[in-house]
């Protein structure tokens, strides 16, 4: 198992389509990269977020995750949830806007193969965007049933799991009447991921990783 120092990278992009994406998907390597890497600068983009209600739990929940970082940017749009692929171009422009202005140690993204047509848009338009970046793609739990085999793990110590699911609880109020959204749901996939990666704190988030390359020529 290859092990890669998380003290490494100085840049961080999270890309989420909606407004609890991020923070589902990879919250828990965010504050444990915020922890190891207090110089870190952070871009956290949510695309999707509909709604003045959804708009400020998108801003509240990233300013607290964030919270103590010197360098960081958050941007929310508000691209319509389930129309992603048919308003790709527009997405895409905004891609291209941030490739000029941020170059990534780290991307966070949806996983490929996930069941939601917006996740699905983004991560193909991150891979299109930044191809030749360390790139991980998050995992999120629904209905679909479209977890796949995760490949990269980042464990979690049991503090960060439970501020995480914390912070989910807490700023998300409009997604409580949810059957999935539930701290017990949040804790069993960290719970499982923990113990595929065996992790001493038996929690983790996983993720896929398509390519990487290990040294230089």
């Amino acid at each position: 198992m290859i092990q890669f120092e998380l003290a490494r990278i100085k840049k961080v992009l999270c890309l989420g389509a909606h407004s609890d994406d991020i923070e589902i998907g990879c919250g828990g390597a965010i504050l444990k990269i915020l922890k190891e890497c207090p110089d870190v600068e952070i871009y956290w983009i949510v695309f999707g977020a509909t709604g003045e209600q959804r708009i400020k739990e998108a801003k509240a929940s990233a300013e607290t995750f964030l919270k103590g970082v010197k360098r960081k940017k958050i941007v929310i749009k508000s691209f319509r949830d389930g129309y992603f692929p048919y308003v790709g171009g527009e997405i895409k422009e905004v891609f291209e806007e941030i490739k000029k202005e941020f170059v990534p140690d780290l991307v966070f993204t949806h996983y490929g193969n996930d069941g939601h047509q917006d996740h699905r848009t983004l991560s193909q338009l991150a891979w299109n965007t930044w191809r030749n970046h360390f790139i991980l793609e998050y995992e999120i739990p629904k209905y679909d049933g479209d977890l796949g085999r995760a490949n990269a793990f980042i464990p979690v110590s049991r503090a960060i799991a439970e501020r995480k699911v914390k912070y989910l609880m807490k700023y998300f109020a409009t997604q409580r009447n949810k059957h999935w959204f539930t701290a017990d749901l949040f804790y069993s996939l960290m719970r499982l991921r923990g113990m595929e990666s065996n992790a001493a704190s038996t929690y983790a988030e996983g993720f896929y990783c398509r390519k990487v390359v290990l040294g230089a020529a």
